[in-house]
């Protein structure tokens, strides 16, 4: 007997879904890929989810059909593939619908506490009532996992509008995203630029992050293909540079800014954040010691026209709270906890100045009634 497609589908007309009522042919189950090659046939049945319970049971029915109603010689068995339905991702610049503002937090170099700054500036807007989504975009070295005590969590996977989506761990009112929830953290990931900015993409379009006023990227040191990614993916908000007042760190903090700023990029910096600005033991809280310089940061702010959104100290608690999972800021009123209030007071100030004053852009350029702003 000669095989041809028609004679499978409407053998296939005889499997119905359970608790449906409805066969997979009229459900459109049966992918366009049926092939015969001789006395064997192989196609693809598509199921909406990849842990759906009735992928064995169809399969088993769809090779007995067409062994029934087709011919008994058919070499089906093991030939039929089930696939999950795949739904595309939002297009580049289309992502994240419902998080306002995205902030990537940037340095020129590495070990100027970037990532300190990051976690502890996510906590301080939690705090301050905002939602909040912190993502850890250095692929090579993440360091949010241990920062928040969460070195041995496992996302799960959740069903969101027919997508399959990674659930963010959520821990001190932030959201946040790993690579290192995923990967072993004994070993070093040795991936090529493409396979790390995949795996950021995945971090960021195949998650429920939900809702939320601030989406923080915490950004590897340097300029990379990351940056870029990061830059073609996601329709920033504005950039934050961090640096120490060291004159090394004040010239790497510059290329960063020029980056962000350059034609190609065009993606505002939204302020300069000087880490370590001074030192102050626990035992005297009054005095300060400049370990790396005085005011590099202000002086770069000034000479680049960018704000400087805060100073921030070194005091042996901030290096405790990164190591215990207990960062600084969840202190309120201690000497780290008000200075990240501060500063996350000064982000919140320079995003709205900004969105305003975009919004009066936008509205003068298409000729609607300005915004009275007083």
């Amino acid at each position: 007997m000669q095989l041809y497609p028609n004679l499978i589908t409407e053998a296939l007309t005889k499997v119905r879904y359970p608790g449906t009522g409805k066969n997979i042919v009229e459900m459109g189950m049966i992918a366009d890929d049926i092939r015969i090659e001789g006395n064997k046939v192989s196609f693809s049945i598509v199921f909406e989810k990849a842990n759906d319970p009735f992928i064995k049971s169809v399969v088993k029915a769809s090779e007995t059909a067409i062994l029934t109603f087709v011919n008994p010689d058919v070499d089906i068995k093991g030939n039929i593939t089930p696939v999950t339905k795949q739904v595309p991702r939002p297009e580049p610049g289309k992502l994240l619908p419902q998080v306002k503002n995205i902030l990537a937090v940037s340095s020129g170099k590495g070990g100027v506490g970037k990532s300190t700054v990051s976690v502890n500036l996510a906590i301080a807007l939690a705090q301050a009532g905002y939602k909040v989504g912190l993502l850890d975009a250095d692929i090579y070295g993440p360091s949010i996992p241990k920062m928040f005590g969460e070195e041995e969590a496992h996302p799960c996977m959740e069903f969101v509008d027919g997508r399959e989506l990674i659930v963010p761990v959520e821990k001190y009112g932030v959201k946040l995203l790993s690579i290192g929830f995923f990967v072993d953290k004994e070993n070093a990931l040795a991936w090529r630029g493409s396979m790390a900015g995949n795996a950021l993409k995945q971090l960021i379009a195949d998650a429920h992050w939900g809702e939320l006023d601030y989406f923080l990227l915490d950004l590897p040191p340097g300029t990379s293909d990351i940056h870029l990614t990061l830059i073609q993916t996601l329709a920033l908000t504005a950039a934050i540079v961090v640096a120490t007042p060291q004159e090394v760190a004040l010239a790497a903090a510059r290329k960063g800014i020029n980056l962000f700023t350059g034609k190609k990029v065009n993606v505002p910096v939204l302020g300069l954040i000087e880490n370590m600005a001074w030192f102050t033991p626990a035992e005297l809280p009054d005095n300060r010691y400049y370990l790396f310089g005085k005011d590099g940061g202000k002086r770069l702010a000034k000479e680049l026209n960018i704000p400087l959104l805060g100073e921030i100290p070194i005091v042996q608690s901030i290096c405790e709270g990164g190591d215990s999972g207990a960062p600084a800021a969840l202190n309120e009123e201690s000497m780290m906890g008000i200075a990240f209030r501060q500063l996350a007071q000064r982000v919140v100030e320079q995003v709205e100045y900004r969105n305003v004053h975009l919004e009066a852009t936008r509205r003068v350029e298409t000729g609607v009634p300005k915004l009275n702003l007083v």
